[in-house]
This record gives structure tokens, sequence and C-alpha cells, in this order.
């Protein structure tokens, strides 16, 4: 099965979607409630850059964890007293985010290690990989051994916990009383505000989980798949989070599904890569690392006239007297 590239792309495939998932599953709360969160970008890399920086200092990357929730948390808040308190301009407030995170992660890191703009390599800080009970006794069953041992198991925690996020959300969403709350905020703030609902709060709050759920991302990106910060590291992910996001309608599954859509392309980019294709020969690996981004101008150009947004989405609440 080791030998069989399909394998490989599916295994890459899940371990490349939790960093779109926890960003598109913040993108789908901050929305939902009425504000744009274009600052995802921004998040992830601050959190990425914290997350490494103090598991290295501590030696402990549940420390580091910690410590990204905190400054994604804190951009987070801050983004949303930008947006929701001060009525500012939402798109302006996010792009400001992630201008600022990718400059200043960059200068803090050259400041406080001096490898050119880079934590140093983790080492025994990385989150290790699950490995199941009874692994090693299915490991030579065709096909078993790689589903038990490659697909289900064999991940970081963080893996477990981006795909268990699809249930809960979902949960939160469509049968909670705060998911009813949230999508009146979404919705009609005016209603929602004439039937006692604090618009402003369920705002905030929706931010706040938007800020902890990013955060994932980032230190999923540098404890889990680097085992470092580098400069703009996140490499678009934020953006990509939200054309899952917008491929999915603003619906928890369907923003799963375009998560591992994309998921699967990055795998297959990193499977041809320095191969030679049957008459196309060996692609440049530019053009591959365009796979992404040209999927997802496709995604935009052929969906956003069909995807509805949150009615309410991107206009500061102003209290009717």
């Amino acid at each position: 099965m080791d030998d069989f590239q399909f394998a490989s792309i599916v295994v890459t495939m899940i371990r490349n979607a939790p960093v779109l998932i926890f960003a598109a599953m913040a993108g789908l709360f901050a929305e939902r409630s009425g504000v744009i969160d274009l600052g995802l970008e921004g998040k992830i890399l601050a959190s990425a850059f914290v997350s490494a920086g103090v598991a290295y200092a501590y030696q402990d990357p549940w420390i580091g964890i910690a410590a990204g929730i905190l400054a994604s948390s804190m951009l987070a808040l801050t983004q949303a007293f930008v947006s929701i308190t001060q009525k500012g301009n939402q798109l302006v407030a996010g792009m400001a985010i992630n201008i600022a995170m990718s400059g200043l992660t960059f200068v803090v890191a050259q400041y406080f290690f001096q490898q050119g703009g880079r934590t140093p390599d983790l080492g025994e800080a990385r989150l290790a990989e699950i490995v199941l009970p009874g692994t090693a006794a299915v490991a030579d069953i065709p096909f078993i051994g790689w589903l038990y041992g490659s697909v289900i198991g064999g991940h970081t925690v963080l893996v477990y916990l981006a795909f268990l996020l699809l249930p809960v959300v979902h949960w939160v969403l469509y049968h909670s009383r705060f998911g009813l709350r949230l999508r009146a905020c979404g919705e009609n703030p005016h209603a929602a505000d004439a039937a006692g609902i604090s618009v402003q709060r369920t705002r905030y709050t929706a931010m706040l989980i938007a800020g902890v759920l990013c955060s994932f991302s980032g230190a999923y990106l540098s404890i889990v798949q680097s085992g470092f910060f580098l400069r703009d590291m996140s490499a678009g992910a934020g953006y990509l989070a939200l054309t899952a996001m917008v491929f999915g309608n603003w619906r928890p599954l369907h923003t799963v599904l375009g998560c591992l859509m994309f998921g699967f392309f990055g795998a297959v980019q990193v499977q041809i890569e320095g191969v030679d294709l049957p008459v196309v020969g060996r692609i440049p690996g530019a053009l591959i690392q365009m796979i992404p981004y040209v999927l997802t101008v496709i995604v935009l150009a052929g969906l956003m006239a069909k995807s509805v947004a949150p009615k309410a989405l991107g206009r500061p609440f102003v209290k009717s007297r």
C-alpha cells in the first residue's frame, strides 16, 4: 500500500485539511454573526509564531498552543472593537491585521531568535502522533493496516479535534440557543435586538470563538506540520479557508468538504512535483504551486453568484431608537 500513490494523497489530504478546517470554522462563526472576518490570515500567522516561540522556550507544545490562543484571541477582540464598537470598515480592519502580522511576526522572530525571521526547530516540543491500539497487529494486512494505521490513526490530537469540530459546530449553529441568536444577528440584527438579544455581545462572542479556533490553525502549522515558524508560512491558508466557506455556502458540512477539496489538491501538488507525467512530462514547480490558487479563482467565479451570504454580513449594527 505504501507504493500506491493515491494512498499517500489521501493521508496527506487528511493532514493538510485541519489548517483550513480550523480557520474556516472560525470564519463561519464570525460571518454568521454578521462580521466579515478577512483577518484569518493574520491570526493564523500570529498564533503560529507565538505557539512556536513559546513551545520552544518552554519545550512544551501545550503551553505554546495556549499562548497562541491568547495571541489570536487578542487580535480577534481588537478586530471586533474596530468592526463592532467603532463600526469601522470590516474589510479594512481584516486586511490591516493581515499586513501587520505579516511584518510583525518576522521582525519579532528576528529580534528574539536571530535566524532570519524564523524560530529554531522545536524538536521534542512538537506534538506527538497518536498510535492507536492494535496498529502493529494489523500493519501487515492489506488495506486494513493502511486504513487503521495511517488514515484513522497516526495523527496528532489537533487532527482529530479538527474533524470533531464538524458535528460540534453543526449542533451549536442549528440546535442551540446561542446558534439561533448568532444566525439572527447575521440575518436581521434589528429583529434580534427587538427580541431582546444583545447584537453587540453576540458578535463579540462569535469573534472570540473565531479567534480561539483560528489559533489552532497557526499552532498546527508550526507545532505539527513544520516544527518551526517561518515568515508568511500560512501561504494564503486564511484566504483559502474563506473560499471554502463560500464554497460551502456558510454551512459547516459543505465548508469542511471544501477544505478537504483544497487539501486534496494540495496533496496532489506534492505528489506530482518533480515527477515525469505522461505526455506533458515534468511540470515546473512554480506551476504546481499555483494549483490551489487557480482552483480558488475557479471556485469563486463559479459559485459566488450561487452562494447566499448572511443578509447583514458586513453591515455595522446601529441600534434603533
